[in-house]
């Protein structure tokens, strides 16, 4: 048995900010991955960090703006915390090496993003969050840091209220491990492949966000689920709002600017739920293009000239003529939305911990919550940072005092008798057969508009999946790199989650930021001004509400 003061799982932004944290702190600390960290969804963000650092801007503004921005759902003292921290977190990133784009006098250059009073995106070209993960694993690497690389978690081990340990499957080596912990930190990212199209990596699954819920830990507004407007239509690659925010133009099908019909005063730089829906709404009243892979708008970057968007655009610009086969220097992009951030998941306070001792998220597996029911483009990647420090802060603090952890000769045996019975079969389901039905409901009956019918068929669909998931096989039965057994741990945790997502849903009897019913399309402040928490329970997701936490700021109607 191994055994460490913490164990961070998750090597991304968030989780290396928590293990150099705790580091720091004089903890022996673990960081358990399953890619190597440079390859973490982390180094997919495009478009830059929010911080107020302009004379012209504000903290406060920031403040305003991210609650605004969250439809009024975001707790707001969280968010004051995190908007305070915006300026020195850039500030000791830039320390740490991380390269950003400057302005022509040398200071940190800035870009507009949707739903901002100001330019405060602060970027690295179209690769910033590449840039701080490597300037973060470079200091994190001359630390004293044990890493162990290509392992899946499997279960979280909770005696007597607390968190004793994890029991992880090493797949280069093919065995099963425990490692004994006095504190977890759970920073795994997100779970958008449990959307057919979306902006997420194959690795984005959600497994830490379903193993804390099967451990005890509540999940908090799951029904949020943020897409894109920008994605390419064929690949669903990502588009960086930054291609807006350098002054990128949609138009439909009649060459129309159609944004000024629904956020005249910011057009194209409004809200990521505001312009979706109007991208979607657009394309169903017949006025987008269409195509083999469905009905699109276009995304204008010629009018800026080759040097601005090769410079400023690059990844955009790769990424465009490499899977599209268009230049965006002289050609239009087809655009469509694609599912791309959750702005629920495990339930945490401003340090990061749980309902659950020892137990601690951050990052988008994390929900403080400072997103509310709507995420504003440049705050996730500040978001990795200001809570992954804090979570490892507090599991630092806690492992210095906490018991030392008691880890049965059990544990083992429990978490990984269902694999067993998996490759045991002579026959049974298919996990990625699975998997690609869970994705085709989700993006057909929890997409970007949901109603009562559609979402009652969701439920229906997703629960016969978790009961046909039962009887999953593995077939093959190699021990090293065994990616079909990957496969069913993902799967399984992704159908949890999608129970999870769809029944916060269909609860919440109102439209606000990225939950969109078009049988309740109003904001319903006087009995939804409320979280969505969700407990596993054995019939599935049990749901109760924590109210928002208010500071200055009053519900008004929200536009841009």
């Amino acid at each position: 048995m191994l055994r460490h003061e913490v164990v961070v799982v998750g090597a991304g932004l968030a989780g290396q900010r928590a293990a150099l944290a705790a580091i720091e702190a004089g903890r022996d600390v673990a960081l358990l991955t399953k890619l190597h960290p440079l390859r973490s969804h982390s180094g997919a963000a495009q478009g830059g960090i929010n911080a107020a650092v302009g004379a012209e801007d504000s903290v406060d503004t920031h403040i305003f703006d991210t609650v605004k921005g969250s439809d009024y759902l975001g707790d707001q003292d969280a968010i004051e915390f995190f908007c305070r921290e915006a300026g020195p977190t850039v500030v000791e990133m830039e320390h740490f090496g991380t390269i950003f784009s400057r302005g022509p006098d040398g200071s940190l250059a800035r870009r507009p993003f949707g739903g901002a009073h100001f330019p405060r995106t602060i970027y690295a070209a179209d690769r910033t969050g590449l840039a701080l993960l490597q300037a973060l694993w470079e200091r994190l690497g001359g630390e004293h840091l044990t890493l162990y690389e290509e392992w899946d978690l499997l279960r979280l081990i909770v005696r007597d209220g607390r968190v004793q340990g994890v029991v992880a499957f090493d797949r280069r080596r093919g065995t099963f491990e425990e490692i004994a912990a006095k504190a977890v930190v759970l920073a795994t990212g997100p779970a958008g492949r449990i959307y057919a199209r979306t902006t997420n990596a194959h690795s984005c699954t959600g497994d830490g966000i379903a193993l804390a819920y099967e451990a005890g830990a509540a999940l908090k507004d799951m029904e949020f689920v943020q897409f894109h407007p920008t994605a390419l239509l064929e690949s669903g690659i990502l588009i960086t709002e930054g291609a807006r925010g350098e002054g990128g133009l949609l138009k439909n099908a009649s060459g129309d600017r159609f944004m000024a019909t629904y956020a005249p005063h910011v057009l194209e730089l409004a809200s990521r739920d505001v312009v979706s829906r109007a991208i979607v709404t657009e394309i169903g009243a017949g006025r987008g293009f269409s195509g083999p892979y469905g009905g699109y708008v276009h995304l204008e970057l010629m009018h800026l000239g080759r040097e601005k968007i090769e410079s400023r655009l690059q990844e955009i610009c790769d990424f465009a003529r490499h899977f599209a086969g268009i230049d965006p220097v002289t050609q239009p992009i087809p655009v469509y939305p694609a599912q791309h951030y959750m702005m629920g998941g495990i339930g945490t306070d401003a340090k990061g911990a749980t309902n659950v001792r020892g137990l601690y998220a951050a990052g988008e597996a994390a929900c403080v919550s400072i997103h509310g029911a709507n995420r504003l483009g440049g705050n996730s990647l500040l978001e990795t940072l200001v809570f992954g420090k804090q979570a490892g802060l507090a599991a630092a603090a806690y492992a210095d005092t906490a018991a030392a952890p008691e880890m049965h000769a059990s544990d083992l045996d429990d978490a990984t008798g269902p694999l067993r019975a998996w490759s045991a079969k002579p026959d049974g389901e298919d996990p990625s057969a699975l998997r690609a039905e869970m994705q085709a409901t989700m993006e057909q009956y929890v997409g970007i508009y949901r109603d009562e019918a559609g979402l009652l068929e969701g439920i229906r669909r997703i629960r016969a999946l978790r009961a046909r998931f039962g009887n999953v096989r593995v077939v093959d039965r190699s021990q090293v790199y065994n990616l079909n057994l990957t496969d069913a741990l993902e799967t399984g945790h992704m159908l949890e989650l999608a129970e999870a997502i769809v029944v916060g849903a269909y609860a919440r009897t109102e439209s606000r930021g990225a939950h969109a019913r078009t049988d309740f399309p109003k904001r319903d402040d006087a009995q939804w001004m409320r979280h969505t928490l969700a407990s596993r329970g054995p019939e599935g997701p049990v749901l109760s509400y924590a109210p928002v936490g208010y500071t200055r700021w009053d519900p008004t109607e929200r536009v841009y």
